[in-house]
């Protein structure tokens, strides 16, 4: 795939993006691939204690955590990375990872390169009614689907979610 140059800038407002619940997560995206020519997409995950993906690889796409308010650890490889606001974690494509908020709330920009995996969110999440966390009597997705949906897009599931490490 060769990324495409891009030749107009892209701005999105403070608060913009369309809102996914996902996960028991408020997912904002902040660019797709449509916006950077294909070589980037982003969002802001917003968060509550627990909240954790599954451990899993992707095939395609690098990722990187950058907390904005709050903490998380990022599961990578056989490390467990702490990170709290301010703090930047890369983990690259091929390697297992998994993220899970440590703190009461959590507020993340996700980045992956290059783009594409952001469809995901949108085939499996669903719009937003508030941009709050999701409720709890919101409907979970259906782990058999959403691993299936994974494979998809090059990315293989390792094992459960991690639960927060600290008490």
């Amino acid at each position: 795939m060769t990324a495409q140059l891009i030749s107009i800038p892209y701005h999105l407002p403070n608060g913009g993006g369309p809102a996914l619940w996902h996960l028991g997560a408020l997912l904002t995206i902040k660019a797709t691939a449509s916006q950077t020519g294909g070589r980037l997409w982003a969002k802001e995950l917003l968060a509550e204690r627990g909240m954790a993906t599954p451990v899993h690889r992707h095939s395609r796409e690098d990722e990187v955590f950058y907390v904005l308010e709050g903490e998380i650890s990022v599961h990578v490889g056989e490390e467990v990375l702490q990170a709290r606001e301010g703090d930047f974690v890369w983990a690259p494509r091929d390697v297992g990872h998994a993220l899970c908020v440590e703190s009461a709330l959590a507020r993340v920009l996700v980045l992956s390169t290059p783009a594409g995996f952001e469809q995901f969110f949108f085939d499996t999440g669903q719009p937003a009614t508030e941009l709050i966390v999701p409720p709890t009597d919101t409907p979970a997705s259906d782990a058999d689907s959403l691993v299936s949906a994974l494979a998809g897009y090059g990315v293989e599931v390792l094992g459960p979610p991690p639960r927060p490490t600290t008490a």
